[in-house]
């Protein structure tokens, strides 16, 4: 089979065996995977990366225990929790210590033309959501677990730093759910203290500076950015405002199917391209112009 390879920034293709399936998990087919920030993170170094990439998919099982899956159109949770600790127990596996991390973390990730995932992290999918939408699941509950974490009050206007492929889901889910966005594009002047409630969500080391100095005295950060090596931040307007920090990262995937079900999203102008696997290394170079949004590749 086809898959992509990642290694000392270079994209390849190389031809794999087809992944072994062990018991509890899927094989699965990709259909349509999306290229994030994260894929190009780790294009560059992060974690130290070396291997198949990508976690944002959809695909269809061809082989499962569960005969109900077999056939049928899913998306998948991207942490593999081992099911038995405190924090699975409570439901919060993606912060298990003994979790990998599908296409980021020693597990193997999705641009791939077949991939293995537990059958506990997947989802079906309804016939009205479409495949290229629903690749948008995983970001999108990224962008939902903002709701999840902080309590902002109805129609409250929140501050948002950056309008990338994230800052954008993330905007139409605030919208969404009634509130009022103020948008600051990466290179924007930002208004001072202006807001109770401000998401960082540049992916650059200077949008949190940015962030906290848009918060109000005792306001709230929500960060989505994670940056590539050290970030270094002057804590001084943090404590003497007493502004609270707080890092977002993975969401629960029902809120966001049940939010792409609703037909709110304007998902169509998210996307800039879309290639065939095997032209994996154009697609990689293509997500990395700035300005570009959503690449996807297609099995």
């Amino acid at each position: 089979m086809l898959a992509v390879h990642l290694e000392n920034g270079r994209v390849e293709m190389r031809r794999r065996r087809t992944p072994r399936r062990p018991r509890g998990f899927a094989l699965i087919r990709l259909l349509c995977g999306g290229i994030c920030n994260t894929d190009l993170e780790l294009q560059r170094g992060y974690y130290g990366f070396r291997g198949t990439p990508g976690h944002e998919f959809v695909g269809v099982v061809v082989e499962a225990d569960d005969g109900a899956l077999v056939g049928r159109r899913v998306v998948g949770e991207i942490n593999l929790a081992c099911g038995r600790c405190e924090w699975c127990r409570r439901e919060l596996g993606r912060h298990c210590p003994h979790r990998t991390v599908l296409g980021i973390v020693k597990h193997p990730g999705v641009f791939s033309e077949l991939f293995t995932l537990p059958e506990r992290n997947l989802h079906v999918l309804p016939d009205s959501i479409s495949t290229e939408h629903a690749v948008f699941t995983e970001p999108l509950a990224a962008a939902c677990e903002i709701l999840e974490q902080v309590a902002i009050p109805a129609k409250e206007e929140v501050g948002l730093r950056g309008y990338g492929k994230l800052g954008r889901l993330i905007a139409q889910v605030l919208e969404a759910r009634g509130y009022r966005v103020h948008v600051y594009r990466r290179h924007d002047a930002v208004p001072k203290a202006a807001f109770g409630w401000v998401i960082e969500a540049t992916g650059s080391p200077e949008g949190l500076r940015q962030a906290i100095a848009m918060a109000r005295p005792r306001g709230t950060v929500i960060i989505k950015s994670t940056v590539h090596g050290a970030v270094r931040l002057d804590t001084a307007p943090v404590v003497v405002n007493e502004i609270t920090l707080v890092g977002s990262r993975c969401g629960r995937f029902e809120p966001a199917l049940k939010l792409l079900a609703s037909g709110k999203l304007r998902l169509e102008e998210m996307i800039s391209a879309r290639f065939p696997l095997r032209e994996a290394p154009r697609a990689f170079r293509a997500a990395a112009r700035p300005g570009t949004l959503k690449v996807l590749l297609t099995g």
